[in-house]
């Protein structure tokens, strides 16, 4: 089967995967074919700035980097991001386009590495040359009409295929986006599901801390797989539920992140949440009523924590209502809870001190969304996490 590598050397994440794809291109038996794009012309297509990062909410900004150096430690490869990031790459991805297939790989790494290690200017002419000549390409190769053509063919071809930025890799008639989702590009290349490690225990006296809202279908998966992937540890797990909406307002992100994304890009998050689901055996279903009105449901969990995973069930397995009321408190009342908790939540004002307290809590944490984790150990400084798709990340943190 045939494993295509959508790439530019101007994102860290592609640079990720690179140094991984070959081994599992060789491990599943895989026809690795290396296809360089401008990942500008991917953002042009679906009207994304040409910046994504600078765009970012800080809280967010602090987290991709934190992720950026976490998995490159995890992969055990260097990275360096450079003063001058991003680069103009367009030159250094002609000079990949005009690469022979069979050196193309060899260069891919050279010029990730002066990129990402190094910290070379790529856009340099001496620099290009320098990279270009071990393998017989002559430099001013980068200014001939048809690799410029070349290139911008198979960067058309990409975004016709539904890609929105890199890395994606392809098979068959699917691509998975990012370098964290290299699993889903196995198995869909081996038929079979990724197998994941037993976790190792957990530091003496690790605690994680799990904020969370009945809004986002990450939480809800996330909240499947805590006992599993976490509780194992041995780490003391604590919930806190948070109003997401708050949030966003208060760190300057859009109440609806999913709805502000492209089309292309909605439609993969879609894809990619049915992915998780099939992976972790876990029912699922975007509710007819998204976006969920979730502050009483909220106020609920926190009175009665028992009730978490019924409200979960209904809103993301169910397609029920859970900022009706009345389906609210049916849910409550078959989860064997009584539904005068409705009424309660709706007005404790304990309840929604507690829920502004929690959500301040997320906010001073360093929270840009849910799920968010803050790893607590003794004698080091807490870490958060984003994403149901970093329990990698958490359990490392957690047993390191």
């Amino acid at each position: 089967m045939e494993l295509d590598f959508y790439y530019d050397i101007v994102c860290p994440y592609a640079y990720l995967a690179s140094t991984r794809i070959e081994a599992l291109a060789a491990r599943t038996g895989a026809t690795l074919r290396w296809r360089p794009v401008l990942l500008g012309g991917l953002f042009r297509a679906v009207g994304a700035t040409q910046n994504p990062g600078a765009q970012m909410n800080p809280a967010k900004a602090r987290l991709n980097l934190a992720d950026m150096q976490r998995f490159a430690a995890l992969y055990g490869v260097p990275l360096t991001m450079p003063d001058a990031h991003p680069r103009r790459s367009v030159e250094a991805m002609r000079l990949l386009t005009a690469c022979p297939e069979a050196h193309r790989p060899a260069l891919t790494h050279a010029l990730y590495r002066a990129y990402w290690v190094d910290g070379h200017d790529i856009a340099d002419r001496a620099v290009l040359g320098q990279l270009a000549a071990p393998f017989g390409l002559d430099i001013g190769v980068i200014d001939d009409p048809d690799v410029k053509a070349a290139l911008h063919t198979a960067t058309d071809a990409a975004a016709a295929r539904g890609l929105f930025g890199v890395p994606a890799m392809g098979v068959g008639d699917r691509f998975f986006w990012g370098q964290d989702r290299l699993h889903f590009v196995e198995a869909a290349l081996t038929g079979r599901a990724p197998a994941y490690a037993v976790p190792s225990p957990a530091a003496e006296g690790a605690r994680v801390t799990f904020f969370h809202d009945f809004s986002s279908p990450f939480s809800y998966l996330a909240s499947t797989q805590i006992d599993a992937r976490l509780r194992a540890t041995g780490a003391t797990v604590l919930w806190r539920p948070m109003l997401l909406g708050a949030l966003f307002r208060e760190i300057g992100t859009p109440d609806v992140p999913m709805l502000a994304m492209n089309e292309a890009r909605r439609r993969y998050i879609a894809r990619d949440l049915a992915d998780w689901a099939a992976l972790w055996g876990v029912p699922f279903r975007f509710p007819d009523t998204f976006p969920l009105r979730t502050v009483v449901a909220l106020r609920v969990a926190l009175a009665v924590p028992e009730v978490t995973h019924a409200v979960y069930r209904a809103a993301w397995a169910e397609n029920r209502d859970i900022g009706n009321p009345d389906v609210l408190a049916s849910v409550l009342d078959a989860a064997g809870f009584g539904p005068s908790l409705v009424a309660r939540a709706a007005t404790d004002e304990a309840l929604k001190t507690a829920l502004r307290v929690n959500t301040d809590a997320a906010r001073v944490a360093g929270a840009c969304g849910a799920p968010t984790f803050l790893v607590e150990r003794p004698e080091r400084a807490p870490e958060v996490f984003w994403g149901q798709d970093r329990f990698e990340l958490v359990q490392e943190a957690l047993c390191r």
